[in-house]
C-alpha cells in the first residue's frame, strides 16, 4: 500500500484462512519483537499491528500486505 496508514484505519489482508480484516492498533517504525521473532521496521518501511475484527487476534504486517477497507 503506497499511502500511509495510521492507528484506527480499517484494513484487510490475506491469511492462511482467507481474507481477514481488522483495525490498526499500533505502528512500528523501529525493529520490534513479536511472538518470539524480531520484525524489521523503519520510518520508510513501517510494520503495523492489526486487531482482527472477528477473533481479536493481533497480527503484524508490512504496509504492502494491507488494503484499506472503506467503512460503509
Amino acid at each position: 500500500m503506497s499511502e500511509s496508514l495510521k492507528v484506527g484505519d480499517h484494513v484487510s489482508w490475506n491469511s492462511e484462512a482467507g481474507r481477514v480484516s481488522g483495525r490498526i492498533v499500533k505502528v512500528h517504525t523501529a525493529d520490534f519483537d513479536y511472538k518470539g521473532h524480531t520484525h524489521r521496521a523503519s520510518a520508510q518501511d513501517p510494520q503495523y499491528e492489526i486487531k482482527s475484527d472477528k477473533t481479536d487476534h493481533i497480527a503484524a504486517h508490512r504496509g504492502d500486505a494491507l488494503t484499506r477497507v472503506t467503512d460503509s
